[in-house]
């Protein structure tokens, strides 16, 4: 790989991580998936420290955080002993699976407190109303562009 070529991509695995970071997610998350969208895999947790220059303990962190988002999936190479992590399948619909689950969850909670809070209270009663309308957009939104990447296979 060129100099240049490599500047790019140590600065998007670098943007990857500040992405993440910004949005509440550990910044070492973000460099895991920005390495993975631009170098093919498995890597192994050895791998993914020394490329990264972080700790292991880091590194198993952050992957298990990603496991349990569905963006990455654990795998075994035959013959070869340890964990070893790529790109799920379908990263994205999974990821936005797990937004649909957490959704729901708060749809929910707004509908027990709307229906279980006095009609009296309308200006209590109209924004649960209007949060309960943007989640279900939301939600609908979002089940829709799940369809779409399961249709769309990646190339």
């Amino acid at each position: 790989m060129t100099k240049k070529a490599q500047a790019v991509v140590d600065q998007f695995i670098e943007r990857k991580g500040m992405e993440y970071q910004a949005e509440g997610m550990p910044r070492i998350a973000g460099r895991i998936m920005g390495l993975m969208l631009i170098e093919d895999g498995p890597f192994s947790f050895g791998g993914l420290a020394e490329k990264l220059q972080v700790s292991r303990g880091s590194i198993s962190t952050n992957t298990r955080l990603l496991e349990s988002l569905g963006v990455i999936e654990r795998v075994s190479k035959p013959g070869v002993r340890g964990d070893y992590f790529q790109l799920s399948e379908e990263p994205y619909a999974r990821l936005l699976e797990g937004i649909n689950l957490r959704l729901k969850r708060a749809l929910s909670s707004v509908e027990h407190t709307r229906d279980n809070i006095p009609q009296e209270w309308k200006s209590a009663q109209g924004r649960l109303s209007q949060l309960e309308r943007f989640y279900r957009g939301f939600l609908q939104s979002t089940e829709q562009l799940v369809q779409e990447f399961e249709r769309t296979p990646a190339n």
